[in-house]
């Protein structure tokens, strides 16, 4: 038994956490450097907006997918090649970057030859036009995106259903919360990353440094994950983007992730920079993008810590549901804060409370879905989850940075605080639907597990 009551993770869980955490870098470098550097090159908030949450949008198509290939061919190869494509896709920031003014390329548009087809005719205009788009910084952060979105797809089906795989009712909380905690450990050490090392070196050389951690995340995968899933030749499945679990377990979980994600990752990580600037909050004489790395930061570590905390509790009580509940009631609290804070000490409450009720959610929740899930569909029924999960977050950069512009931080902020007590209204809907109780025991899906599925099929 090791520290608070958690034995070590088995070894495979240990590389699965090294490899997310590396690659993690990738997506939380962006955020505390993006929104303002959108101001400098003139991208407008709408367009940061999208680019934030491209990547999300992308997963609405992945993760279906990316769930099907990993209940086909087991969980190696899609991990490996996710981090992967995640990796190559940091890079994309570096380019972005590193692409020259499109005015210095106007002599190369006048060079090039005039097209004609029918009524339509390209000249140096038109090269010009077509050139600009090319080298444009928002193009390459936008294909940067889309490319993370394609390679986490699959790294989240994977991690999670590795987890699972490797997991009884007795150690699934706890498992689920240490894997979460990696994938979600290496967003804050980018938020630091590219709110810091962009303030003292430059914003390339935060994206450069990403990059290479999260390059490395393929290769600890590739040494030291081997094939947890496989259940049987399914060769002759069709995989489609519409291929989700719609059991009732799986769609309540999704909901309840849509809810979290649409406040925490949407409105809270897209807008913090912005808000601190406007309030004149600064943390060790930082500007606001290395202060919001700092925060932000804060809040994924609070989230990290009670991932476990929550998860380990989960396993310990005859339901998961009332920790639920707890932490959902705990996330509603740090919104009412954060649309109270003015100061760096009730902002930092504010993002504890937030983290926490986000993080002690995510372990008893994917839990809670395993529990009720059979093996077979797990893949599957994680990416369901995460679809919905990432309609939360794609939608929540493209609302909240335009709205605030119009109405300000505070309305915001206190209109997510009534996501978490909806979730906890679905949750309760949605495992009484299922179960006839809504306090489920943890062993409520694995009584029938070696006759077939517990909950109807989709």
């Amino acid at each position: 038994m090791g520290a608070f009551g958690i034995d070590r993770p088995p070894t495979v869980l240990l590389a699965v956490i090294a490899s997310t955490f590396f690659v993690g870098f990738g997506g939380g470098v962006v955020f505390p450097i993006l929104p303002n550097l959108g101001a400098v090159l003139g991208i407008s908030a709408f367009m940061v907006g999208v680019i934030l949450s491209a990547n999300r949008w992308v997963r609405l198509v992945a993760n279906a997918p990316a769930g099907a290939l990993v209940d086909r061919y087991g969980t190696r190869t899609p991990f490996v090649a996710g981090l992967f494509v995640e990796g190559v896709a940091t890079l994309g920031y570096v380019v972005a970057l590193a692409m020259p003014s499109v005015e210095s390329l106007r002599p190369l548009a006048a060079s090039l030859p005039t097209l004609a087809a029918g009524p339509m005719t390209v000249g140096p205009e038109g090269w010009f036009a077509a050139i600009a788009v090319a080298v444009a910084p928002e193009t390459w952060f936008l294909l940067a995106r889309v490319l993370w979105g394609l390679g986490s797809a699959a790294v989240f089906a994977t991690a999670y259903t590795i987890a699972a795989d490797l997991s009884d009712s007795g150690s699934r909380g706890t498992n689920m919360g240490v894997v979460r905690g990696g994938i979600t450990m290496g967003f804050p050490a980018g938020l630091v990353l590219g709110g810091v090392v962009s303030a003292l070196a430059g914003n390339v050389a935060a994206f450069a440094v990403a990059a290479a951690f999260a390059l490395t995340a393929s290769v600890v995968a590739y040494r030291y994950v081997p094939e947890t899933h496989v259940t049987g030749d399914r060769s002759g499945d069709s995989i489609r983007p519409w291929d989700v679990d719609t059991a009732v377990p799986a769609v309540t979980v999704g909901l309840v992730n849509f809810g979290l994600m649409f406040a925490y990752i949407g409105a809270l990580f897209s807008t913090l920079v912005l808000f601190l600037g406007a309030n004149d909050i600064s943390l060790l004489g930082l500007a606001p993008q290395g202060t919001s790395g700092l925060f932000m930061a804060g809040t994924v570590l609070s989230a990290s810590f009670f991932m476990l905390v929550g998860g380990r509790i989960s396993d310990t009580r005859d339901s998961r549901t009332p920790i639920l509940l707890t932490f959902l009631v705990v996330s509603f609290v740090g919104f009412l804060l954060l649309a109270r804070a003015g100061s760096v000490v009730s902002l930092a409450l504010a993002c504890v409370f937030i983290g926490a009720g986000q993080g002690g959610t995510s372990g008893p929740m994917m839990a809670l879905l395993a529990d009720l899930t059979p093996d077979e569909r797990m893949g599957r029924a994680s990416g369901t989850n995460n679809v919905l999960g990432d309609v939360g977050g794609g939608l929540g950069p493209m609302v909240s940075l335009p709205l605030i512009e119009s109405v300000g931080f505070a309305p915001i902020y206190a209109a997510c605080a009534v996501l978490p007590l909806a979730a906890g209204a679905v949750l309760l809907v949605g495992v009484r639907r299922e179960t006839g109780t809504f306090l489920p025991g943890r062993t409520a899906g694995e009584t029938g597990s070696g006759d077939g599925p517990t909950a109807p099929d989709p």
